[in-house]
C-alpha cells in the first residue's frame, strides 16, 4: 500500500502541473483526485506479459533511471505483473549479451533505457522475431523493435524562462553529457527560453562525456560558476550540479525528476520532468494483445509525458504566471519553441522566419543556437 501511494503521488504531481497550465487550480485538483484514487486490481489478465527493463544506472539516483522506474512501478500496478530490473548495465557488448539472455529466458517485452543500448538491442532483435523490444531515446527500429521518447524541449524552454529571469549577470551555465541531438536540442531550447526574457543572456556549456558521474558533473559545474555563471542548467543523471550551485549561492534548473525538496530550499528554480508510466502500460497491453508497436512514439506536454517540476521559493509569481501562460500555449499548439528565425552560434540560419522545425530535424539537431558558448562537437 505504501508503494502504491508513493507512485500515485508522483504521477499526481505531473498531472497537476499539466492541468494547471490548461485550466487553473480547479482542473489541477480534479486531476489530482483522479490520479491519487486507490488502484483496483486489473480488470484483465496480463500475466502473459513477461517484461524486463535494463538501466544504465541505479533507480536510486533520483534521475533518469529513477523516473523510468516510477513508470515501471506504475505499469506493474496497473497490469498486475512483476517486471525484472537489471541495473548498471554498460552500453556496448555487455548490453548485447544481457538482451540476448533475456530473450533466451523467455521475456516477451524487453525495454532498454539508454541511448547507447540502441545498436545492441537492434542486433539482438533480429535474432528473436517473436520478442518485442522497445528502446528509449533512440531512432532505429525493426519489425519487432520500437523506440520512444518525448519533446523534452518543451519543458526545457519553460525552464529556460525561469533561468533567464533569475539571472542577474546574464551568464548562464549548462552541464551536459554528450553532444548528441537529444542533448543539443535541450541546450538550445533552454537558451531560447532564457533569451525570450533576457535577450542578451548567454549559456556556456561544459561537456562531461558521461551520463552519471557526480564528481565529474560537480567539477564541470564549478568551472562554469568560476566564469561568472549565476544560474546553471544540466543534462545529467545526478544532482551534483545543484550541489555546486548551492555551495556557491547560485540558482539551478534540474532535469529528470523533481529534487527540490529540503536539500535545495533556496537555489532550486524548477526542472523538466518525465512521466513514463502511461506509455509503459500501453506497451504491456500491446504485448498482451499480440502487438509489438514499432512506430516511433514522441510524447509531449499535451499528452502528459513531459511536465515541469514545482517552482522553488525564489521564482517570482510574475515568472510563474508567464511560464504557465507559455505552457498553455505549448499544449494547445500556439507556441512551438523551435520557430524561426533561429541562427546557430556560428551565425548560420537554421530555421527560417515563421517556420517551425520538423520532428525529423529536431531528432537530428546537430548545432547550438545563437547565445550558446561552446561547440556542438563536444
Amino acid at each position: 500500500m505504501k508503494r502504491r501511494k508513493v507512485i500515485a503521488a508522483a504521477f499526481a504531481a505531473a498531472a497537476m502541473i499539466v492541468a494547471a497550465a490548461c485550466g487553473g487550480d480547479d482542473a489541477a485538483e480534479e486531476v489530482t483526485e483522479e490520479v491519487t484514487e486507490e488502484t483496483e486490481a486489473p480488470a484483465e489478465d496480463y500475466s502473459m506479459v513477461k517484461a524486463a527493463v535494463v538501466y544504465i544506472t541505479t533507480p536510486g539516483d533520483q534521475g533518469w533511471s529513477y523516473m523510468h522506474d516510477l513508470g515501471i512501478a506504475y505499469m506493474e500496478e496497473q497490469l498486475g505483473i512483476e517486471v525484472t530490473r537489471l541495473e548498471l548495465i554498460p552500453e556496448g557488448a555487455e548490453a548485447t549479451a544481457v538482451y540476448d539472455k533475456l530473450a533466451r529466458d523467455g521475456y516477451n517485452l524487453i525495454l532498454g533505457t539508454s541511448f547507447g543500448y540502441m545498436d545492441p538491442m537492434l542486433e539482438v532483435a533480429a535474432k528473436y522475431p517473436n520478442v518485442c523490444f522497445q528502446h528509449a531515446s533512440g531512432y532505429k527500429n525493426a519489425d519487432n523493435m520500437g523506440n520512444y521518447f518525448g519533446a523534452m524541449e518543451e519543458a526545457r524552454y519553460l525552464s529556460g524562462i525561469a533561468a533567464g529571469a533569475a539571472s542577474t549577470s546574464g551568464k548562464l551555465g549548462y552541464v551536459a553529457a554528450f553532444p548528441i541531438p537529444e542533448v543539443l536540442r535541450g541546450i538550445n531550447a533552454f537558451t531560447l527560453g532564457a533569451r525570450s526574457v533576457n535577450p542578451d543572456a548567454t549559456v556556456q556549456v561544459a561537456w562531461t562525456s558521461t551520463w552519471y558521474d557526480p564528481a565529474k558533473e560537480k567539477e564541470a559545474a564549478e568551472s562554469l560558476l568560476a566564469t561568472g555563471a549565476d544560474v546553471l542548467g544540466m543534462h545529467q543523471d545526478s544532482s551534483a550540479t545543484g550541489e555546486a550551485a548551492k555551495e556557491a549561492g547560485a540558482k539551478w534548473v534540474g532535469y529528470n525528476s523533481d529534487v527540490r525538496a529540503a536539500d535545495f530550499p533556496d537555489t532550486w528554480l524548477t526542472g523538466p520532468v518525465w512521466n513514463w508510466g502511461p506509455h509503459y502500460v500501453k506497451l504491456g497491453k500491446d504485448v498482451a494483445a499480440g502487438i509489438c508497436d514499432n512506430s516511433p512514439y514522441y510524447g509531449n506536454m499535451a499528452d502528459g509525458m513531459i511536465t515541469l517540476g514545482v517552482f522553488g521559493s525564489s521564482v517570482s509569481q510574475e515568472t510563474q504566471d508567464l511560464i504557465a501562460e507559455k505552457a498553455a500555449a505549448i499544449i494547445d499548439g500556439s507556441l512551438v519553441p523551435f520557430t524561426g528565425p533561429i541562427k546557430d552560434n556560428e551565425g548560420k540560419e537554421q530555421i527560417a522566419a515563421g517556420a517551425s522545425a520538423a520532428l525529423g530535424d529536431l531528432l537530428g539537431q546537430s548545432y547550438l543556437v545563437e547565445g550558446v558558448i561552446g561547440s556542438a562537437k563536444g
